[in-house]
């Protein structure tokens, strides 16, 4: 049978970005669950599909026998020969679907297993593209916003935007730019589900990497992140380079560096800390902006610290709301508690 949808194929190949063999693929299966209708004894239908040459055969292959007692792989001589008339018992026939019948056949059902099997191709090709993304910051467009999510458009694609990732006191509209981080790609029913989020450490984890070259190139390296997403940030970087200050490199000439970042957080502090492997050294750091006299281990069993502050200073490591001393006990890995230095002391 002569067929004309080459140029169909290679049209509907360019509007949904999916390779034409996937498109052949998906027609000669919808062929075949078509034709199940013809053949209806589970036979081994064959399918030749050149649409390029304009060729199209449905067939099923069947041994000719006297007496067929398996119709599905068996044909008897008289029916044989109606087909070819020459077929000798012991031969193989094809056995074609006729033509009016494969011009007409489940049309609908055909339609259906085409759409499904494009779905399906542009869907792992939205996976196979965003998967290796993780990590990495897009901006989208706010198409909609439901119940718990709001819904971006990246490249023509929907991403989700669930609420618990966006910052406090955030609010977007249709029609927004909204800059986020890719956290998430799943595989899902209904296709791959592409999660993204502003309140994740690895926004920030990038947002200084755009920010600072020293970053970027590997010179400074983030050893951790941990946040009060909208509020406060700390993070704890270490210089690989002997001529580079981290902590000033990260802030940059008159605080331009960091200034940018906490912007685009709404606002929100980002505490730059040096790390070390000496503990105590890392802890006094990690209480920053406060300045603490002494610090000493409790026990090391519970992981317990205290730390011992002068009385001005004592708000400022405990933090509003107690956010200071909890974002340096997160990012130490220790309980800090915090004690006003007695004056008798």
């Amino acid at each position: 049978m002569k067929v004309n949808v080459w140029n169909t194929i290679l049209q509907l190949s360019k509007e949904r970005s999916v390779e034409p063999r996937l498109i052949i693929q998906a027609i000669e299966e919808s062929l075949r669950v078509a034709s199940s209708k013809f053949y209806s004894q589970k036979e081994n239908v064959q399918i030749l599909f050149k649409p390029e040459k304009g060729e199209l055969r449905v067939f099923a292959v069947k041994r000719v026998t006297e007496s067929p007692k398996n119709i599905a792989e068996e044909i008897s001589l008289d029916e044989a020969r109606a087909i070819r008339p020459d077929a000798k018992e012991g031969e193989t026939v094809e056995v074609d679907l006729p033509s009016d019948t494969l011009g007409r056949i489940s049309a609908q059902a055909a339609k259906q297993v085409i759409f499904q099997k494009v779905r399906d191709a542009e869907q792992e090709k939205i996976y196979g593209d965003f998967a290796p993304r993780i990590g990495e910051i897009v901006t989208g467009v706010v198409r909609r916003v439901e119940d718990n999510i709001i819904v971006l458009e990246v490249n023509r694609i929907e991403v989700s935007f669930p609420l618990r990732e966006t910052l406090p006191n955030e609010e977007h509209q249709r029609g927004d730019l909204v800059k986020a981080v890719i956290v998430q790609v799943l595989k899902g029913y209904q296709g791959p589900q592409i999660i993204v989020s502003r309140a994740s450490p690895r926004f920030l984890a990038r947002l200084l990497e755009t920010e600072i070259p020293e970053i970027a190139n590997g010179a400074i390296e983030i050893k951790d992140i941990v946040r009060q997403p909208g509020e406060r940030a700390k993070v704890a970087v270490a210089s690989l380079e002997r001529d580079i200050d981290p902590i000033g490199a990260c802030i940059g000439v008159k605080g331009n560096r960091i200034l940018a970042i906490s912007k685009e957080l709404q606002g929100e502090k980002v505490d730059i800390i040096q790390w070390s492997p000496d503990l105590v050294s890392y802890a006094k750091a990690a209480l920053s902006p406060a300045k603490v006299d002494r610090l000493q281990v409790v026990s090391q069993t519970e992981k317990a610290m205290l730390a011992i502050v002068p009385q001005d200073q004592l708000s400022l490591a405990i933090g509003k709301k107690g956010i200071n001393v909890k974002l340096a006990s997160r990012l130490v890995g220790w309980k800090i508690s915090i004690k006003q230095e007695d004056a008798n002391e």
